[in-house]
């Protein structure tokens, strides 16, 4: 891949003008690489000036807080205060990004591609955090209005990098097949979630035969590298948030090694990250024959899990159990194989790479009324971002506690962006002869730009397929006729 540098024979104007044409925000794209001199690389200004424009002092934080003090108000202090961990984990993405492009583009293009994408799901996840959970006033617009323009600043990069290397394909494309993983899970990870034998740095036993008796003090207890915590059997009641890096959780069965806890949003002044049992954001995450649950009911509205934000994090053998909103797939590169996941409403969602590999997915009943289930919710926002939910080889039916009058659907657009794949898989007549369906309140042009697909489906609840074996999207409303899916 090469730099995108103004050469002596293109005058700067000339430069700018054409790169910046193929960018979402051409004018915002110009004015950030007004009065630079020659031989300057453009795709490292572009990233510098969104990562400067993300470095917003902590007092900036504190100031906002102190104008949501009132009971009433912890919703949105919490949302603000989410708000600045998110544009530090913005930064940590851009700047990576940042010291790939000086060092060797060609060799982290992909991570390129997946850094700045995160980034944009960060600032994304901002607005969406503060707009769900404070009243519109003028201190909720000027973070409105942050968001927006850092996204617009993180995009023109993305569009760049991937006219460089070449539009990231739709997840899925690059099949697995087999026991295969990933090519970004190393060796030795690959010889660790295999293994029969198990070398752990410490164990974790409730009656104190181990180390520990929580996982959260044996996390805290971590010291760099690949650290692997050996959780006996048993159910841990212990809410967990860690960013740390190369954690590894090892236990004796996905449904004999439990970590669980109630949460919820709004129960006991909580938030949604504040509902997630198990929250990581440090990357090359591991978990392998444990599960994390919620137990907080149907009744609760949002119940989170787990919460992942883990670049190449591999989850093996686990089962994910909750309802509405059950496993937040937040961001960057997520690998599922032979899990079980458990929920009604939204239960996958974010805006991850993610791949479901050989899983099974069941859907539990949802609280009365009208309401229904729906399992993938994509929230890619931007055209450029190599972001998306592919299910190969699933199994999706009913839990026990499901009803075969319930509908139930496979996904529906969170942004507009959406991108979903559902192949190879075994789907039963829980879900509904529509398979998608749209996001309550979204106009007919959202649906112009998503990305639904299934192939080579089995089961009573397939799609209709098309003859030569190329993909079929299911009609979702009729904005979707001549969109640009």
């Amino acid at each position: 891949m090469s730099m995108v540098c103004l050469g002596k024979d293109a005058t700067l104007d000339e430069k700018v003008r054409t790169q910046c044409g193929f960018t979402r925000y051409p004018t915002l794209c110009v004015q950030t690489l007004t009065g630079l001199g020659s031989s300057v690389d453009l795709l490292s200004v572009l990233v510098n000036s969104t990562m400067s424009q993300t470095n917003l002092p902590n007092s900036n934080f504190e100031v906002l807080s102190s104008h949501f003090i009132s009971p009433q108000a912890q919703q949105a202090r919490f949302a603000i205060d989410y708000c600045h961990d998110l544009m530090s984990m913005s930064r940590k993405r851009l700047n990576q990004a940042l010291d790939a492009l000086k060092k060797s583009p060609e060799k982290h293009k992909d991570d390129i591609q997946t850094w700045l994408s995160a980034a944009l799901t960060f600032q994304q996840t901002c607005k969406d955090s503060v707009e769900a959970h404070a009243d519109s006033n003028l201190y909720v617009e000027e973070i409105r209005k942050k968001m927006d323009f850092l996204s617009e600043l993180g995009s023109n990069p993305l569009a760049l990098v991937n006219r460089i290397v070449g539009k990231s394909p739709a997840p899925g494309r690059r099949l697995l097949g087999g026991e295969s993983f990933p090519r970004w899970v190393s060796a030795g990870d690959r010889r660790l979630l295999q293994s029969t034998t198990i070398k752990a740095n410490a164990v974790v036993a409730k009656d104190g035969s181990g180390d520990y008796k929580t996982v959260s003090e044996a996390i805290a207890a971590a010291r760099g590298g690949r650290f692997v915590i050996y959780v006996k059997a048993g159910t841990y009641n212990e809410k967990i948030n860690t960013n740390k890096d190369g954690i590894t959780l090892i236990g004796d069965g996905k449904y004999s090694t439990i970590i669980t806890a109630g949460g919820s949003v709004g129960k006991g002044g909580s938030s949604l990250r504040g509902s997630a049992t198990f929250t990581i954001t440090g990357d090359r995450f591991v978990a392998r024959d444990i599960g994390f649950q919620n137990t907080a009911g149907p009744s609760a509205g949002q119940v989170v899990a787990l919460t992942i934000a883990s670049d190449q994090s591999v989850l093996y053998r686990c089962s994910i159990a909750g309802y509405q909103d059950t496993l937040y797939a937040l961001s960057l590169r997520q690998f599922y194989r032979e899990c079980d996941i458990y929920g009604t409403v939204d239960f996958i969602f974010g805006n991850a790479a993610a791949m479901f590999q050989s899983c099974g997915l069941y859907l539990r009943h949802p609280l009365g009324g009208g309401a229904y289930n729906v399992i993938l919710a994509n929230g890619r926002s931007d055209p450029g971002q190599n972001t998306g939910f592919t299910v190969q080889n699933y199994r999706i039916t009913g839990a026990p506690d499901f009803s075969s009058g319930q509908k139930s659907y496979l996904g529906r657009p969170w942004k507009a962006y959406s991108r979903a794949v559902v192949m190879q898989s075994n789907i039963d007549r829980a879900i509904a002869s529509r398979g998608w369906v749209e996001w309550p309140g979204a106009g007919g042009g959202t649906y112009k730009s998503l990305y639904f697909a299934e192939y080579a489906n089995m089961g009573g609840g397939r799609g209709r397929e098309v003859h030569g074996g190329e993909f079929h999207r299911r009609e979702l409303v009729a904005a979707v006729d001549g969109g640009d899916v």
